[in-house]
């Protein structure tokens, strides 16, 4: 039997998406900061795809096994998802607060899997989270209030890289293996709302009991030997993924195309401006979280804005489109040189970020069983991982032997893989009454 939840106000739907402020601020820094501070340590360009493998192979572990225990968890005290986002928020403050004062590369690369174990400990359960709580009516406004919290989150990280860059380093001389100190800053706010802004929802939103069936299922689980509710998660995976929906393994195919454009234009924006604008590391890193505040800041004004254009027409026409702009953006940003010029195309590609955040989720969690949403969930995100383990995998040799070692040609590249995941985005047909 279907559980009946009760409607919630606007202000609740927010208090339960503040915690993903914390969550992407520590993405913003993943998307900025990371790979600028690998070149520091003295990374070459072509390693920095096979560097980033810690978040792929992270979230493909971690995210369906926490989604598949979560959804057989139960505390009185502590709920359902909260303990392990309560967790990964803890194990991801201490990562930030550690991560500038790496050393050596090493060190750094090794911070990084740890980072993204409890970045993605906390934000799986997030997700099932917002499913659990609210009405399919609300659905699309809990989402893409999660989407605007994304935008927020990452237009803090990277306003502070710019601030701080421009407050305390203009007048730093870079020096081989060494992190300037105006970074640090960035990262010890990362530490603290991480943990904050978790706590907040935490205390602000109760979660709802399971039912009894739910309930009996949980003590069956518990009252097993410890090697069966160890292997239990992977049955629990194992089982969703053969009774997946196919309208999920559509989602996929987008997916593939998608993500691997986004981590290729992650982690060369700042070697691109280093190339069009013959800037400094430092000056190029400045550049790319401009760029990343802009279309962050366009992702906030527009997130809830796409609930009633989604509504009217449909979640498969608004994500496509926005994903061909995306693209659009992308084409565009190689052959502008002009430090503000370039931000125009951020336009777009805020549009295209908002979508990606809220829309997909508010479809897959109208057709996924309501006791499998973590389990289900995990399973999205690992379509996100897989394609981002693909690509640090793979492009490392594309770049260097295919695209000449040129960040111009990368840029291109992720460019001609959104108009494939565009082009892919309309066969996601789902029912009227479920966009």
């Amino acid at each position: 039997m279907k559980l009946k939840k009760p409607k919630l106000s606007f202000w609740q739907i927010f208090n339960m998406n503040v915690g993903f402020l914390g969550i992407q601020y520590s993405f913003g820094l993943q998307q900025t900061a990371i790979n600028p501070i690998f070149l520091y340590l003295g990374a070459p360009e072509d390693m920095l795809p096979i560097l980033n493998i810690a978040g792929p192979v992270t979230g493909l572990v971690i995210q369906p096994i926490i989604g598949a225990m979560s959804d057989k968890t139960w505390s009185k005290r502590w709920g359902r998802r909260k303990p392990y986002f309560l967790v990964g928020a803890l194990l991801g403050s201490l990562c930030l607060f550690a991560f500038p004062h790496s050393p050596v590369l090493w060190f750094a690369v090794g911070l990084l899997w740890i980072l993204d174990a409890g970045n993605n400990m906390a934000m799986e359960p997030y997700r099932a989270f917002v499913g659990d709580k609210l009405p399919e009516k609300q659905l699309s406004l809990g989402f893409q209030m999660q989407s605007l919290f994304v935008g927020a989150g990452i237009l803090l990280a990277n306003g502070s890289i710019v601030l701080f860059q421009y407050w305390f380093g203009g007048e730093t001389v870079e020096q081989a293996g060494t992190i300037p100190q105006w970074l640090y800053y960035s990262f010890f706010i990362g530490a603290f709302l991480s943990l904050v802004t978790i706590l907040w929802s935490v205390l602000k939103t109760p979660e709802i009991p399971p039912s009894d069936e739910e309930l009996k299922e949980i003590n069956k689980i518990k009252a097993l030997p410890l090697s069966q509710r160890i292997s239990q998660p992977f049955s629990e995976i194992t089982e969703a993924i053969k009774n997946m929906p196919k309208f999920m393994w559509k989602i996929g195919a987008v997916y593939l195309f998608q993500w691997y454009a986004l981590f290729i234009y992650w982690q060369f924006t700042t070697p691109l401006f280093k190339l069009t604008m013959d800037y400094s590391t430092s000056e190029a890193a400045s550049q790319a979280a401009k760029m990343s505040l802009t279309y962050n800041i366009v992702t906030m004004v527009v997130a809830l804005m796409l609930v009633p254009l989604t509504l009217k027409f449909g979640g498969k026409k608004i994500y496509a489109l926005s994903l061909a702009g995306t693209a659009i953006a992308l084409f565009t940003i190689p052959f502008i040189a002009d430090p503000l010029m370039v931000l125009i195309p951020m336009i777009l590609f805020g549009i295209g970020w908002a979508a990606m955040m809220g829309i997909p989720y508010t479809m897959v969690s109208k057709i996924i069983p309501q006791d499998r949403r973590g389990v289900y969930m995990g399973i999205l995100n690992m379509m996100i991982v897989i394609p981002m383990g693909i690509q640090t995998l793979t492009f490392g040799p594309i770049y260097k032997y295919l695209l000449d070692g040129n960040a111009i040609n990368a840029m291109l590249f992720a460019g001609a893989f959104f108009v494939i995941a565009a082009i892919l985005a309309m066969r996601l047909n789902v029912k009227k009454s479920e966009q």
